[in-house]
């Protein structure tokens, strides 16, 4: 009988250890192995086979697989499992075409502690919204698994001939124009410039060179992860809220969550090695869901909330799981089938200017403004530094849409994960998770709290470095003597070409944008509208909410600065949204999501096969 040949096609798995999918991959007892993918590379699967390696292939996976099944004389492709949206729409078109092909498809879990879809059918179909909902449903799918040793060995890969024609994708219109240097080049061949399968380069794809600190793989994702857990105390106690959002070399968090978004680190390896070290400390150890394994729980939960509800989760509009808030910025829908398009109203001149300041890092706010550069240069800001900044951007200042700010984290994060992404926007912006709207996080005092000295503000807006630090969060108070003597001048908006040695002034009175903001989700949640009322979808909703002059109250909240800006007692959370499941179950039928149109923008970024 001849033997397998087999492709192990990686996407977000970059990673040897704990593979599941890798090791049925392997358990097929292949005559040839090809591992695969279309963006990355592993000097690993080298080390351990001198004639292998990750082959890059640029094509994408929708055409090029049909092709590949033929020219390699493919029996088996094996993958592991993806519950993305735009990941199971690939997956759909990749196993059809081997279907054809009568090629077998081998798919396994490994992503996630548990499957997310088995975590879906235990919490009786429905999106898990809080981390009790998740570990009821993940007990009853069974103990989360412990992680599998590497192979030591991997067969040798067959012959690769690519001499078909290559499909390119459509790409236009391209996003990411604004920060190209140069052309993109990097679909010129299949097998690369030089025939070689190398991944694609910063020049290739007309990029400048890369400005982030972090690197990645799977050798130092495990080293990270071997020095975090040396570290008994630190591990056994860690809780996230306590950790500082201002602190930098090191950073006060893991920044492991890279690795995890692209495989190179196992969740199960990272949860297993804690919760050991937990269990051996004993009393005074730290849990869910401030612990370390408690960050992991809240990856499933976004991960399993997806996987119920698909596209929609994404967006408010269509998403019964979402309260409807009337924010700025709102985003175009295809009136066919719901879906957002990529490109957003702008139904205040204003707003539009404030979101542009809050991407540019320009708000006046040195906080945010610090938090914002940082995410552009490093790919990577802490936990509660994205829960400023998102607050800010939302229901604490500029009341813009929580879907302008998500496609901003998409774009800059290198630990992008979507469904992490709309679900932490979610939560920040109060419209599902999370419901105490009231609690802001102040954009001077939250600093103030955290770094007295406005360290981090000096080292990413260093237009303020030389500032007493008593106006370090509050430039715009300096005297003129104090800012001469600083080198700067508080003067502008930041856009356009800024005169070198200014720094812009407040784009608003924060007091007063908090208390229009909170007045407005009052409003809200008072209307009490979900994104698949059929008033949100037909825009009636407008009859039941005043125009914003009439909306604004001023003076009405209080804010405690940021302290629990986001945190409820995970009691009554858990109990709230019990509660609510509960009602929209006898009250709400839950319509079926619309079949999904891809947007302009999804077109563009799946080609690259993230």
């Amino acid at each position: 009988m001849t033997k397998p040949r087999v492709i192990y096609w990686f996407r977000t798995d970059l990673r040897l250890h704990d593979s599941p999918a890798l090791q049925a991959a392997l358990d097929l007892d292949p005559a040839v192995l090809w591992p695969v993918f279309t963006f990355h590379s592993s000097m690993s699967i080298t080390e351990l086979n001198p004639k292998s390696k990750l082959f890059v292939l640029r094509e994408g996976p929708q055409t090029l697989f049909k092709k590949l099944f033929k020219a390699w004389r493919v029996t088996h492709l094996v993958f592991e499992k993806d519950t993305d949206v735009y990941g199971r729409e690939r997956d759909a078109v990749v196993v059809k075409a081997a279907e054809e092909a009568g090629v077998e498809v081998v798919v396994r879990s490994g992503r996630t502690l548990w499957d997310s879809d088995e975590v879906v059918k235990k919490n009786n179909g429905k999106p898990t919204m809080s981390i009790a909902q998740l570990q009821h449903a993940g007990e009853r799918v069974g103990d989360i698994p412990r992680p599998i040793a590497a192979p030591k060995s991997l067969p040798d890969p067959g012959q690769m001939p690519v001499d078909f024609e290559q499909d390119e994708p459509d790409t236009q219109p391209d996003f990411n124009e604004p920060s190209r240097e140069g052309k993109d080049t990097a679909y010129k061949d299949i097998a690369g410039p030089n025939g070689d399968f190398a991944t694609e380069t910063m020049e290739e794809l007309g990029f400048p060179s890369a400005t982030t600190s972090i690197r990645g793989g799977e050798s130092l994702a495990l080293k990270a992860l071997g020095k975090i857990i040396e570290d008994k105390k630190y591990t056994a106690t860690f809780e996230k809220p306590k950790t500082s959002p201002a602190q930098f070399e090191p950073q006060a968090t893991t920044l492991l969550s890279p690795f995890l978004h692209f495989g190179a680190l196992s969740v199960r390896e990272f949860f297993w090695r804690v919760q050991d070290v937990v269990t051996e400390y004993g009393k005074g150890a730290s849990s869910p869901p401030m612990s370390l394994t408690g960050q992991l729980y809240f990856r499933d939960m976004y991960f399993a909330a997806q996987a119920a509800l698909g596209a929609p989760f994404h967006q408010t509009a269509t998403n019964p799981y979402i309260r409807f808030v009337p924010w700025h910025l709102p985003s175009k829908r295809d009136i066919t089938s719901g879906m957002v398009t990529g490109e957003y109203h702008v139904d205040s001149e204003e707003a539009e200017i404030w979101f542009k300041r809050w991407r540019n890092g320009v708000t006046g706010f040195p906080w945010i403004d610090a938090l914002m550069r940082q995410l552009k240069q490093e790919g990577w800001i802490h936990h509660l530094g994205r829960h400023s900044v998102a607050c800010f951007l939302t229901r604490g200042g500029c009341y813009v849409d929580w879907e302008r700010g998500a496609e901003v984290f998409e774009e800059w994060l290198l630990d992008h994960e979507p469904a992490c992404n709309a679900g932490n926007w979610q939560w920040l912006s109060c419209t599902a998770f999370f419901a105490q709207y009231y609690r802001c996080y102040s954009p001077i005092s939250f600093g103030q709290k955290w770094d007295k000295e406005g360290a981090l503000v000096r080292k990413y807006v260093p237009e303020l470095k030389d500032l007493d630090k008593k106006y370090i969060y509050e430039p715009w108070k300096a005297p003129i003597a104090d800012q001469k003597k600083a080198g700067v001048r508080v003067q502008g908006d930041g856009l356009g070409d800024r005169e070198k040695g200014t720094y812009p002034k407040p784009m608003f009175d924060f007091p007063e944008r908090r208390n229009v903001c909170i007045s407005g989700l009052k409003k809200a949640y008072a209307v009490g509208l979900h994104g698949n009322d059929e008033r949100v979808l037909n825009g009636t909703w407008r009859d039941l909410f005043p125009s914003p002059d009439e909306a604004e109250v001023m003076n009405e909240y209080d804010s405690d600065g940021g302290e629990h800006a986001d945190r409820a007692d995970q009691r009554t959370h858990d109990k709230g949204a019990q509660q609510v499941g509960k009602k929209r179950a006898r009250n709400e039928s839950v319509p079926e999501a619309p079949p999904k149109k891809q947007s302009k923008r999804q077109q563009t970024l799946n080609f690259r096969n993230k």
